[in-house]
This record gives C-alpha cells, sequence and structure tokens, in this order.
C-alpha cells in the first residue's frame, strides 16, 4: 500500500484495529479512490475459424482483461451476434460488449431481442453499445441511405427508448417520427435486470452531451462526421480537446456524472523503453507535437509503469477508467493490466 502514497487521486483512510487475545491490534492504513476502478477491454472482430475466435476469447480471459468487444461494420468483420454468443460459450467470467452496434442496420425490435439472448445466453455479461452509424462505405456498398448526422441521432434515440422497454416486462407501446411498436413484449427477457448497461460514444457536442444524459457507460471518441478515419483526425486528439469532450458528457448528465463509466477506445499502444523517441517518429503523422502524442487519451507510449501512471493521471483530469486496445496489443498490454486493473 505505500507504494501509493503521493499517487494521484489516491486518499489514506486509518482504521483502527481491535486488540484481540494474542496482543495483536493496532492501526491500518489503506489507500482509496473515489474514482471508477480501471478495467481494460480488447476490440476483435476478425476470424478466420471456430477455434481461432474462441482461442481468442479465452485468452482474453486469461489475461485479465474485463471485456471483449466488436465493432459492427459490412466489411470482414465477423456478426456480432453469433460470435458474441461463442465467445460467451467459451468463456466463464469475461464481460462481452459491442463499440458498437450500428443502429441503422435493425430495426429496434430485432435489435432489443438479440441483446436480451446474448444476456441471457452469457448469463448476464453483455454491454450493449448503440451508435448513429458513421462509416460512409458501410451505406455505400448496402444502398442504405445516409441521412444527415442529426437524423441518424435522432433515430438512434428513438430505438434505445424501444429497447429500453423491451428489456422490460409490461408491453410496450411507442410511436415516433422513425418507429412505431404496438403492444409489442420483449422476449426473451435480459439476465441484467431492466437490460444490459448502455455504452453511447461520440466525439461531437450532440453526441456526448446526449451519451452523458442516457448511457451507463460514455465513450470518448474522435469526432467522426467525416464517415472515415485518417490520420486527419488527429487535431481531435490534442489533450485540450478531450478536456472540451469532458465537459460536453458533464453537462449532458449534470448530477449523474458520478454514476459514469467513461471509456475510451486507444488506436494506438505501444509498449517501449523509447518513450520520447517514439512519440516523436508517429506524433508528426498526425499532425501531433510530442507532448501531444504523448498526452491525447486515444494512444498509450511507453514502459508498462510509465503507461500504468499516464492513465492514473488521466483518469484524475478526464475520468477515463475503462481503456479498450486492439486485438493486435493483446500480449504487450497485459502487463498494464496486471498493474492496475481494479485499481
Amino acid at each position: 500500500m505505500g507504494a501509493l502514497r503521493g499517487v494521484r487521486g489516491y486518499r489514506p483512510i486509518l482504521f483502527v484495529v481491535p486488540q484481540g487475545h494474542n496482543g495483536s491490534g493496532g492501526t491500518i492504513v489503506a489507500w482509496v479512490t473515489d474514482n471508477h476502478p480501471f478495467r481494460f477491454g480488447i476490440q476483435a472482430s476478425r476470424a478466420t475459424s471456430l477455434s481461432e475466435w474462441t482461442e481468442i476469447a479465452r485468452k482474453v480471459e486469461d489475461l485479465g482483461y474485463s471485456t471483449l468487444t466488436m465493432a459492427d461494420h459490412f466489411d470482414d468483420h465477423l456478426a456480432i451476434g453469433p460470435a458474441l454468443a461463442t465467445a460467451a460459450a467459451a468463456t466463464s467470467h469475461l464481460r462481452l460488449g459491442t463499440v458498437v452496434f450500428c443502429n441503422d442496420f435493425r430495426h429496434p425490435a430485432m435489435l432489443a431481442k438479440e441483446v436480451a439472448t446474448l444476456d441471457l445466453l452469457s448469463e448476464g455479461r453483455i454491454e450493449f453499445g448503440l451508435g448513429a452509424g458513421w462509416m460512409t462505405a458501410d451505406y455505400e456498398g448496402t444502398g442504405l441511405t445516409l441521412d444527415r448526422p442529426g437524423v441518424r441521432i435522432e433515430r438512434m434515440l428513438e430505438s434505445l427508448e424501444i429497447c429500453r422497454g423491451l428489456f422490460g416486462s409490461d408491453p410496450v407501446n411507442f410511436e415516433g417520427d422513425h418507429y412505431t411498436i404496438t403492444d409489442l413484449t420483449g422476449s426473451p427477457q435480459p439476465v441484467q435486470p431492466g437490460g444490459p448497461p448502455i455504452l453511447i460514444g461520440g466525439g461531437g457536442p450532440r453526441m456526448l452531451r446526449l451519451a452523458g444524459r442516457h448511457a451507463d457507460i460514455v465513450g470518448i471518441n474522435f469526432n467522426l462526421n467525416p464517415g472515415v478515419f485518417s490520420p486527419d483526425l488527429g487535431v481531435d486528439a490534442v489533450p485540450e480537446r478531450a478536456d472540451q469532450k469532458i465537459a460536453w458528457v458533464k453537462e449532458g448528465a449534470s448530477d449523474r456524472w458520478g454514476d459514469l463509466e467513461v471509456q475510451v477506445r486507444i488506436h494506438l499502444a505501444v509498449i517501449t523503453d523509447d518513450r520520447e523517441g517514439t512519440a516523436a517518429a508517429l506524433g508528426p503523422t498526425f499532425g501531433l507535437t510530442v507532448d501531444e502524442a504523448l498526452g491525447t487519451p486515444f494512444a498509450l507510449v511507453g514502459t508498462a509503469e510509465q503507461i500504468a501512471d499516464d492513465l492514473i493521471a488521466r483518469r484524475e483530469r478526464w475520468g477515463i477508467s475503462y481503456v479498450t486496445v486492439g486485438l493486435e496489443s493483446l500480449d504487450d498490454f497485459a502487463p498494464v493490466v496486471d498493474l492496475i486493473s481494479g485499481r
């Protein structure tokens, strides 16, 4: 416990232990934090066989990660429902999440059924991430209409309200601008009361305010309005922009802020002894200085110990406690997970 002395975000609590019959007793200092404990996820959406996918899920669990999450796209990603059900069957306590379901790909009644079925089959281990859709290629390749962001967001909010209703036991009636539901009872019922925790992510003011108002887990991301992921997004990654993003979440959350879990997807995780040199080499690709590259919430560079310190500092500054890295970082990032999971 002494190793935590002076670490930001921790405070000492003094416990008095009564004297026992053998003369033992005295005082114990415990270090506690008011922040959410750290947990870590792996984002993985690709595999070429059953054995490869189940091996991935089991390894994620064995290495101490909290969650295996999947994206929702029409490229070479596995379909979320069958893949997460398979991962659930291959593991015992690993949580399973969507980052995120694209609302435009499914009617909310079917989406609610799929999520509730996954929660049932995983015995209550699902985290339900929902988004309004953003990747231009998904719409161009399928002929789906890519409506302006405001329409997609309104449609997603209607879908979220319907899903939450269908996670309950009463019949749902809903009439909105995009969906109508009449006397429909959700089936099956999810294991988690009220349904799985909701994750909503975003990078712009409207989505982040809405996430603060409606979600249990808020994902901080780049502003993806351009519809593609590219180095041009680097300008949206500087620490000062993250300050603004968290401010938007807090505006939406109001007195809910302390209850929210804040999540971030780390797009670049490099375990190295040459922290400064690596940042200097990689930063210019995204238009970032060395300090900006080391300070952005979307990248982690350094030794496991340096990264652990960075994460503790970021949790104090931005409230980020739920950190997701890509499958390519599964092994290299495991020492960081060992250092601070649950702390």
